[in-house]
């Protein structure tokens, strides 16, 4: 006798409101266990909604453009008295009838190419360009980390697969660089028209492959006891983030010490000027982030390559001033991004950088806080360490770090006297920054923080 069950949406890493953006069944469609029903997108990834069991699909309770939680009703699916013993085919080959299958488009490997320029260039050595010596090298962030997946919904990864076109070498268009089929269809195009007559492959797009060798497969548990945790959701998509950044972006870091003597003075004055107001949650405490921002927003004025994004072959300079600021969570690193700082005293940041924190931690930030950013600020001051290199929040091109202030002598020309000294590090893009106008930044902001009432001049 059949039976009816509820499909629900199981465990999505804590967020809720997720939409959906593609419906992969309908109702009379036969479905396995554990065959996707829907895909649900959240910030860079996209998921699909396992069934649960084997059966025909009797009712869709979604519709494109619905937005989800944990436990939302997806489907009703009637499961009959031998589900156990029947295996149904996929609705993608049930429903469809036999069609030839389409020819893989012939696209020589990208990681060929440099097999072919170095032997040109031992042919004809006045031929090879300058650094020649070396083969150019392909980012593939499947190698740096193995779990990462192509930013496409099943469906153009399934249309991909049948043409046998590499995902990792097709950029998106879509929103937030999803790729849809007009992208894949582009990409084949391309190199139809690149093979014709015997030329070359079109260049893989940017960031397609770093030719590295296979991570490496070791049986921890041969070495002794272990416990295997999976990543969280905000891990896997900031650590794909960050490998690309890494990657992509040529860092330099210059390193630089800020005396806040005077402003750590004020930041406690102020402090227990407010403490009621503060205890009643009327204001928020002041930090020395609170301070860093407003400082950074006056060195952004002054130094406005810093307060830019690349775009191809232009630069774009942004009129507003949004500060990004990592935030440490049990779930991993986000950036909430805190909107016209250079509109806000630093009390009223101070406010909102508490309340976004709060929300970072309790895994209820929206998307739209987390994006629009300009300048990035990762504090570690609170917890030690005397610098560190910062990875570029893209498509910024720098980002400040900060780590834990200190007292230490510092001679005034007569004697040492103790001062207050923050150490100070700021990576920046090479593409777009000198080394020159790095330390120009970093000494402005110092004297900024040496001495705020520089930020009204």
């Amino acid at each position: 006798m059949a039976e009816l069950k509820e499909a629900r949406v199981p465990d999505i890493g804590g967020h809720g409101d997720v939409p959906v953006i593609e419906l992969l069944v309908k109702p009379g469609d036969v479905v396995g266990k554990d065959q996707g029903l829907v895909t649900l997108e959240s910030d860079k990834a996209t998921m699909e909604v396992p069934s649960p069991f084997a059966g025909v699909v009797k009712e869709l309770k979604l519709k494109l453009g619905d937005t989800v939680s944990e436990g939302a009703l997806v489907a009703i699916i009637e499961i009959a008295a031998t589900a156990a013993a029947a295996a149904p085919a996929p609705v993608a080959e049930a429903s469809k009838p036999a069609a030839p299958k389409p020819e893989p488009v012939p696209i020589p490997a990208p990681a060929q190419a440099p097999r072919v320029e170095l032997a040109r260039a031992a042919a004809d050595p006045a031929a090879a360009p300058m650094g020649a010596g070396l083969p150019p090298v392909r980012f593939d962030a499947d190698a740096v980390l193995p779990d990462k997946v192509p930013y496409a919904s099943p469906a153009v990864r399934l249309f991909a697969r049948e043409l046998g076109v590499d995902l990792m070498q097709v950029s998106g268009s879509e929103r937030g660089g999803r790729i849809g089929k007009a992208d894949v269809q582009k990409f084949v195009k391309a190199a139809l028209a690149g093979n014709a007559g015997g030329a070359s492959a079109p260049t893989p797009s940017a960031g397609s492959g770093l030719n590295l060798i296979p991570w490496p497969k070791v049986d921890f548990a041969k070495f002794g006891a272990i416990e295997s945790k999976p990543l969280s959701r905000i891990q896997k998509i900031s650590g794909a983030n960050l490998a690309r950044n890494w990657a992509m972006i040529p860092h330099v870091t210059q390193h630089d010490d800020a005396d806040i003597t005077e402003l750590e003075a004020l930041r406690v004055a102020l402090n227990n000027e407010n403490a009621k107001a503060i205890a009643a949650g009327k204001a928020g405490k002041l930090t020395m982030l609170a301070f860093l921002i407003k400082a950074s927003v006056a060195a952004l004025k002054k130094y406005p390559t810093f307060n830019a994004s690349l775009d191809g072959d232009n630069l774009v300079l942004k009129q507003y001033y949004n500060i990004g600021f990592a935030a440490d969570t049990p779930n991993g690193l986000v950036v909430p991004v805190l909107r016209d700082a250079d509109k806000k005293g630093v009390m009223q940041i101070a406010q909102e950088m508490g309340e976004l924190a709060a929300l970072a931690r309790d895994g209820k930030l929206k998307p739209e806080q987390m994006q629009g950013g300009c300048f990035t600020i990762s504090s570690l001051g609170g917890i030690g360490g005397t610098a560190f290199t910062p990875i570029i929040n893209a498509p910024e091109v720098a980002i400040l770090g900060v780590s834990k202030s200190d007292m230490k002598p510092v001679w005034d020309g007569k004697q040492f006297v103790p001062r207050m000294i923050l150490p100070l590090s700021l990576s920046y893009d090479h593409r777009v920054i000198d080394g020159a106008a790095a330390a120009r930044f970093t000494a402005h902001l110092a004297q900024l923080l040496a001495d705020l009432r520089r930020a009204m001049l």
